[in-house]
């Protein structure tokens, strides 16, 4: 169900029986010369609309612009500075919480965003408002990444080139792939000067790539990404249903062990 679609009366009668959401969140900013700088949001919305159908539950609209500073240098990119981008999110749960929404799923594409939605999802646990948990596209599924791609990347590499394939390909600049490639950084995790005597020795993307691309997007295809769209909702699915299972009071920081503080006094 797609929260900005129903009318009111029709999301009473889910609040009334529900209580789970997912978030999608994303990005818009550069993907190198090849992807638009749409990818990582509509990634985001494409998986959790997708989980909600199959599962049935709520989906709210997507949060279109992330924690992107690290590619101001590339045009169009475009960025929320890190505290505003935590106080919107959590106000926005807050609001969905005053509806009866209590577990939502941070079903997040963009990888500056995730220190900040956990955070986020610390806050409402603290002053048990809701229980929020970030998911990561990626990291649901890493085993088949790897099978599919012999050199990824984190960046405008080949599996979001895949996904945009599946999902947007009228989107992707299929005659850029090669040069998306050989001006950017390949293999960007040996590489020498992103860690320098164990530093990290960079903080923008144009410090690593020219283009801002890492990884090797040539062995991308719709059917590759098709595969990884199909995976990653269906963990996203399992996730939201096993959240719905567990009690609020069990979701929510256990108590200060014993003696409690002060109990001798």
């Amino acid at each position: 169900m797609y929260l900005a679609d129903q009318a009111w009366p029709e999301l009473s009668d889910y609040v009334a029986e529900e209580s789970v959401a997912v978030v999608p969140l994303g990005s818009t900013e550069q993907h190198g010369p090849h992807l638009p700088l749409s990818t990582d949001h509509k990634i985001a919305e494409g998986l959790a609309r997708e989980a909600a159908d199959r599962t049935g539950y709520l989906c709210t609209p997507t949060v279109n612009v992330g924690v992107s500073v690290h590619h101001k240098q590339f045009h169009g990119t475009m960025w929320a500075d890190a505290p505003e981008f935590r106080d919107y999110v959590e106000s926005f749960s807050r609001n969905l919480a005053y509806h009866g929404i209590d577990r939502i799923v941070f079903a997040n594409a963009h990888g500056g965003n995730q220190t900040h939605l956990r955070e986020v999802g610390r806050r409402l646990r603290e002053d048990e408002v809701a229980y929020a948990v970030e998911w990561m596209w990626d990291e649901s599924i890493p085993g088949l990444v790897d099978d599919l791609f012999e050199t990824n990347g984190p960046h405008g590499g080949p599996k979001e080139t895949a996904m945009m394939m599946h999902l947007d390909p009228e989107n992707v600049r299929t005659d850029e792939l090669e040069a998306a490639r050989d001006g950017g950084l390949v293999d960007w995790a040996n590489s020498d000067e992103a860690y320098v005597h164990g530093a990290r020795n960079f903080y923008d993307s144009i410090d690593n790539t020219e283009n801002g691309v890492l990884g090797d997007q040539t062995d991308a295809t719709p059917e590759k990404g098709a595969e990884l769209f199909d995976a990653a909702s269906e963990q996203l699915a399992e996730l939201l249903t096993w959240l719905d299972d567990r009690r609020f009071a069990d979701l929510m920081a256990k108590p200060h062990v014993n003696p409690q503080p002060g109990s001798r006094r």
